[in-house]
């Protein structure tokens, strides 16, 4: 099989279930491309996906984003504090938030917080609070979306 043409929609070891109309379309794409460019060739992709979601087609997982690191890796600084001691820090946190919110929902449902909201923020908030946020009078104020309270109160326990 021709690695150039892309197997069929699904199951990534699938074959390609028709070459012949796999090959077509990518030289309608590439003729597109040639004769109109590369804009054109964009646009009638997104209309494309955009009728396949109406029609209810299911469409491959798309893992590229519009981020770009404007910092190669080779110029980035070294990371300021000790990642060991840092990461068993920060795996205590969430162990005292998830206790905090267990023990809170015991007494109430209506207490607590979502600890997934601590969970999926928790890296951000330790390096926050390791490296950047400053205190005083002229420090940061920084405001914690409520739900994720528990991890900064297990933060303050610990």
């Amino acid at each position: 099989m021709d690695p150039s043409i892309p197997r069929a929609v699904g199951d990534p070891h699938d074959p390609d279930s028709d070459p012949l109309e796999t090959r077509e379309w990518i030289e309608a794409l590439d003729a597109l491309i040639a004769a109109e460019g590369s804009e054109r060739a964009t646009f009638l992709l997104r209309r494309l996906l955009q009728h396949a979601r109406t029609r209810r087609v299911p469409l491959p997982q798309v893992l590229a984003t519009p981020y770009i690191n404007t910092i190669p890796l080779a110029e980035q600084p070294p990371y300021p504090g000790n990642l060991e001691i840092e990461s068993r820090l920060s795996a205590l946190v969430r162990w005292n938030a998830l206790a905090m919110v267990v023990r809170a929902n015991r007494e109430s449902g209506e207490l607590g917080g979502h600890i997934a909201s601590y969970a999926s923020a928790a890296d951000l908030f330790e390096v926050g609070f390791n490296h950047f946020f400053k205190a005083g009078q002229a420090g940061d104020l920084v405001y914690f979306q409520p739900h994720s309270a528990p991890g900064v109160y297990a933060r303050a326990y610990l």
